[in-house]
């Protein structure tokens, strides 16, 4: 990659994702550091006002908890660590939600568990939530329900929440910042010989060696999450910038096109990396045949499918599986990702999208397959 390619990654990034650690939001454990959380709130507001959406992924709940509990020690109960984040995260919503308002942006608080992105219909709510909230110019701060999670279904760290979330909302980037300026090739503070590492290919093992590996004391809840977390999200296009939180300005320059931090690339678009994941479905639960009139909207305008262009519907599926799209004759023409089960879809047929809420009682969506996630056969 050429350094004016590298400088476009997050200069041509529409929709991003930030991420902040809890030794940043709470300056070592100390409480949360409202001059750092302020000034990360004006930078966001920043890119918001150029045009861009964001999203934050926060830590610091369990943290800013323990110090307004009294407890000068992290506790090891999980029902301890529960009601210090109960208690904290109170005062973490109102933080951002107080310096976002300073900045002319409403705020959003979203908690998120690792069961509401494995299930289907859950990961689509909170995709639908999300996307909804940014088209409205609100800012979502997201962290994880440390209230209720346990063991078993625990992120177990930020950066790998963020790195989902990144995936849920299709970012095109996403900024991880850390108490660190980057990834270096060893340890610098053991190899006075290590170098810092200004761009790789997100990944690429070596990179996971360099961290310390998955196993190492060097790497466990350090730099490794975050490569992993780079590796994550470019599988749904997303390049990821690991970068000194304090770093003045960080986020303002790095959408100018400054180089700043590790800049982690995805080798795939983003939507030939959607495209290409609808593509490579070999089973598919269900179909859609549509007339000829919904075939030439698909292949020749670029339009979404319509409930009107339906003509009847095979097999059983759920909001969200990849569907196939086929013509009168039973052709595939197209699949895409249904905005509804195949019983809805039933009743969906030859009927125009304004009356999809007099019959389902709720509007998802008013497309069947809306043309972001629809891929032709050509």
């Amino acid at each position: 990659m050429t350094a004016k390619n590298e400088s476009r990654v997050l200069a041509d990034a529409r929709r991003i994702v930030v991420k902040v650690g809890s030794s940043l939001v709470t300056n070592e454990g100390r409480g949360l550091d409202e001059a750092a959380i302020s000034e990360w709130c004006r930078q966001l507001a920043q890119l918001v006002l150029s045009g861009r959406e964001v999203v934050m992924v926060s830590s610091g709940a369990i943290a800013e908890g323990m110090k307004r509990l009294g407890w000068p020690v992290r506790p090891k109960e999980v029902h301890e660590l529960q009601a210090a984040a109960a208690v904290g995260q109170m005062g973490l919503a109102q933080m951002y939600e107080t310096k976002l308002r300073e900045n002319g942006l409403g705020s959003a608080q979203v908690l998120l568990t690792h069961a509401d992105l494995a299930d289907r219909e859950r990961y689509l709510n909170a995709r639908s939530t999300l996307l909804t909230l940014l088209r409205h110019r609100v800012v979502p701060v997201i962290n994880e329900n440390d209230t209720v999670v346990n063991d078993e279904i625990k992120f177990g760290d930020n950066d790998t929440l963020g790195a989902l979330v990144a995936n849920l909302v299709e970012a095109d980037a996403l900024v991880i910042l850390t108490d660190q300026k980057g990834l270096y090739t060893a340890d610098p503070r053991r190899d006075p010989a290590a170098q810092f590492v200004h761009e790789a290919r997100a990944g690429d093992l070596a990179l996971e060696a360099m961290a310390g590996g998955a196993g190492s004391s060097i790497g466990k809840g350090g730099m490794i999450t975050k490569i992993l977390a780079a590796k994550r999200a470019a599988g749904s296009g997303a390049s990821t910038v690991i970068a000194w939180g304090r770093e003045p300005d960080a986020l303002v320059r790095l959408t100018q096109g400054e180089s700043i931090g590790t800049l982690l690339v995805a080798q795939t678009a983003k939507n030939q990396a959607r495209k290409q994941w609808m593509a490579d479905h070999l089973q598919m639960r269900g179909a859609v045949v549509v007339d000829d009139g919904a075939v030439a909207k698909l292949r020749d305008e670029g339009k979404s499918l319509l409930p009107i262009g339906m003509t009847t519907v095979e097999g059983e599926f759920s909001r969200g599986d990849v569907i196939a799209i086929k013509d009168s004759s039973g052709t595939e023409v197209a699949r895409g990702l249904s905005n509804y089960a195949s019983a809805e879809a039933r009743l969906m047929c030859r009927k125009a999208s304004a009356e999809i809420e007099r019959l389902l009682g709720y509007v998802a969506e008013a497309e069947m397959v809306h043309r972001d996630n629809l891929v032709l056969h050509r």
